[in-house]
């Protein structure tokens, strides 16, 4: 892939069943009130540890609050070596709507 696609809910619900990885770049205070089961907290203090402990080869969604900012550090990611990353359409608003019960805090 070399660029990242937009995704929905669904298909981001569905790429998660199968095991794809997820990074929200909210902030802290953010991530920590609720965020998608499972993601990690992506930010400029850990982005190095990230890529350099991540699995480039395996799918990544990156989740911020409407979608928006997640398409620049998709692209970001991309570029630096993620080979298969998705921007969630709406965010975490839009997948906290449709999936209230596969989010944690």
């Amino acid at each position: 892939m070399d660029q990242y696609r937009c995704i929905s809910t669904t298909e981001a619900a569905d790429l998660i069943d199968q095991g794809a990885d997820v990074v929200d770049i909210r902030d802290p205070q953010s991530f920590f009130a609720s965020h998608i089961t499972g993601a990690r907290s992506l930010n400029n203090d850990n982005v190095h540890d990230f890529m350099a402990n991540s699995d480039m080869d395996k799918p990544l969604i990156v989740c911020c609050y409407h979608g928006i900012s997640s398409q620049s550090a998709a692209a970001f990611l991309v570029n630096q070596g993620f080979d298969e990353v998705y921007s969630l359409d709406g965010g975490f608003e839009a997948w906290q709507n449709a999936y209230p019960d596969r989010c944690e805090r």
